[in-house]
Parts: C-alpha cells; sequence; structure tokens
C-alpha cells in the first residue's frame, strides 16, 4: 500500500461548479472590472481516514445497516463529505427515514436531535436541483452530524421525519412553503409564511425578485429586479 493510499491524498478534488464574473453577470452588464473572473468552486474530497470520531459514525453506521434487512450503507448513502470539521452524509431520499431512525436509536449513535431541516435550491445541480439538509445532534455522546438529501425539481419528494423527529413538523412546512420540496407523510404539509393562495416558492433561485417602488426625494426607485437588466 502506497502513502496515498494510507491518507487519501490522491483522491481530487470535487468540483462544484465554475463561476465566470465576480457576481455571475454574463454581456456586458458587469461593471465591476472582475467581468473575465473565472473561479472554480471545490470540495476536498473525503477519504479514509475522516479524523476524529468521524470514522465511528460512518463504521457503525455501515454496521448497522448492513446487519438489517433493509437497504446497506452503500445502497443508503451516496458519498461522504468532511469540510470546514463538519461531517456531511448524502442519503437517498427513499432510505431516508431508515438511516435517521438508525442513527437516532442505536446505542453507539444516539442522534437524538434533529435541528430541522433546511432547503437549498441548486439551478444547475441537474436532476438534484432541489436540497433538504438535516443538522443532527447527539447529546449524549455530543457530536455533531449532517444529513442532505437531493432530488429532482421536477420529482421533488422526501419522506417526512415527523415520526422520527416530530419537532421537524413546521421546519418541513417551512422547507415545502419556501422551495416547493414535498414531504411525503407529513400530517399537514401547507404553507406556513405565504398566504395560501401564493403561487411558487419565493426562497428558489429562480423566483422574480419582485419588491415594492420606493419612493425617495420625489424619485421612484424601482423594485430590485427592474431596476437593471443584465441581458
Amino acid at each position: 500500500m502506497t502513502d496515498d493510499e494510507t491518507t487519501g491524498a490522491a483522491a481530487p478534488d470535487e468540483v462544484i461548479a465554475v463561476r465566470h464574473g465576480l457576481f455571475g453577470v454574463h454581456g456586458s452588464g458587469d461593471t465591476s472590472g472582475y467581468g473575465g473572473l473565472v473561479q472554480t468552486v471545490t470540495l476536498p474530497a473525503a477519504t479514509r481516514p475522516y479524523g476524529g470520531y468521524f470514522d465511528h459514525i460512518a463504521d457503525t453506521l455501515s454496521a448497522a445497516l448492513d446487519a438489517n434487512e433493509g437497504p446497506g450503507f452503500d445502497e443508503a448513502i451516496e458519498k461522504v463529505e468532511i469540510h470546514a470539521g463538519e461531517m456531511t452524509m448524502y442519503v437517498v431520499a427513499r432510505h431516508l427515514a431508515v438511516v435517521a431512525l438508525t442513527l437516532r436509536n442505536h446505542e453507539a449513535l444516539r442522534f437524538e436531535l434533529c435541528l430541522g431541516v433546511n432547503g437549498v435550491h441548486y439551478p444547475d445541480d441537474t436532476g438534484r436541483e432541489l436540497h433538504a439538509v438535516y443538522p443532527l445532534a447527539s447529546i449524549t455522546h455530543n457530536r455533531r452530524l449532517r444529513l442532505e438529501v437531493a432530488v429532482p425539481d421536477a420529482d421533488p419528494h422526501i419522506p417526512s421525519l415527523c415520526e422520527i423527529y416530530p419537532t421537524n413538523d413546521w421546519h418541513e412546512r417551512e422547507t415545502f412553503d419556501f422551495f416547493g420540496i414535498v414531504f411525503d407523510g407529513h400530517r399537514a404539509l401547507t404553507r406556513i409564511s405565504m398566504p395560501d393562495d401564493w403561487v411558487g416558492h419565493p426562497q428558489r433561485k429562480d423566483y422574480p425578485l419582485g419588491g415594492v417602488p420606493v419612493e425617495y426625494k420625489g424619485t421612484q426607485v424601482a423594485p430590485p429586479d427592474r431596476r437593471r437588466s443584465y441581458s
């Protein structure tokens, strides 16, 4: 075994995106002077050993899932990321409940607390545009873990975790309201902030900025999405 195989140093970083210009503007709209800037956004590849207690979490969860009749670790977990001192496990949507229940109940894991769910919209992540992020905490072992689930915009369905973590009730409603992610099995998945007849989901990146015209010393300032065109 080589040193690279031992340390995992040979694995390349994962390219998340390539950004052009300071503000992502195309055409003649960028007057910042950074229009020619090209930035590659990467995440360090997660390879064993992860370090700290992360290896114990992965090993224990893997053994627990592989020992059951349900999905194994490699089937339920798409990938593992270690970034900024935090561990993220990407979970296949249909296996989310099994993974969460195992993390909560296993005596060596005991992630008793889920701090809600946050939605994220990546329009350029084709087939995985909508992400749901679940920060978990183990009070017993004083550990943190993040679960992330990605689903396509065309089929934004993720199992509800309210039966496992009841406090996720309003968090799932908020994520549905603002991002349009449908949490199957939620007892009352209705809007929580926007009116019931509101069209669209305001925190998605393809949602128009909108706004209210502002009057300043007799001059009307238009809403943000009408102040300047970059197309």
